[in-house]
């Protein structure tokens, strides 16, 4: 089985969106747009589009207005392309794990530029010293000998 139906749908429906905003709707609000995941509910009457956006937070909130304002023509779009009986409703998320990631990575690249003599540095943990290492077979006695 090549996976549930719903994950199938909203990775077409992904697809969709993403060739639609890149090339058919005309808003200007719309800016760079990537559309991340979609999921779609268990019934299919529900598509919830993640998506992530260039700019600082009033070009977020103006590219989710126009998408808003896009909802429409995507939906019957997607009813044409999908091919579903009946087109799902599209609700528009932000994705906030891509500024997660970049948090995460710029506390990480702090923590990598800290001397290591700082308080929390790699100075305060003790390596464990790994054991000397014994060729296989090596110190351990002899199986005594069965007698027959």
């Amino acid at each position: 089985m090549q996976g549930s139906r719903p994950a199938r749908i909203g990775e077409e429906i992904r697809q969709e969106l993403a060739d639609l905003l890149a090339r058919d709707v005309r808003d200007p609000g719309i800016g760079f747009v990537t559309v991340t995941h979609v999921k779609v509910s268990a019934d299919l009457q529900v598509a919830r589009a993640y998506y992530t956006t260039l700019g600082d937070e009033a070009a977020r909130r103006t590219t989710a207005k126009a998408l808003e304002r896009a909802k429409p023509f995507l939906r019957q779009r997607i009813a044409a392309r999908v091919g579903l009986r009946r087109a799902p409703e599209l609700a528009f998320q932000y994705d906030e794990s891509i500024a997660r990631e970049e948090r995460i990575e710029s506390l990480l690249q702090e923590i990598r530029q800290a001397p290591a003599s700082a308080p929390g540095g790699d100075a305060d943990v003790a390596a464990p010293k790994p054991a000397d290492p014994q060729p296989a077979g090596e110190g351990r006695p002899d199986p005594a000998p069965r007698d027959e």
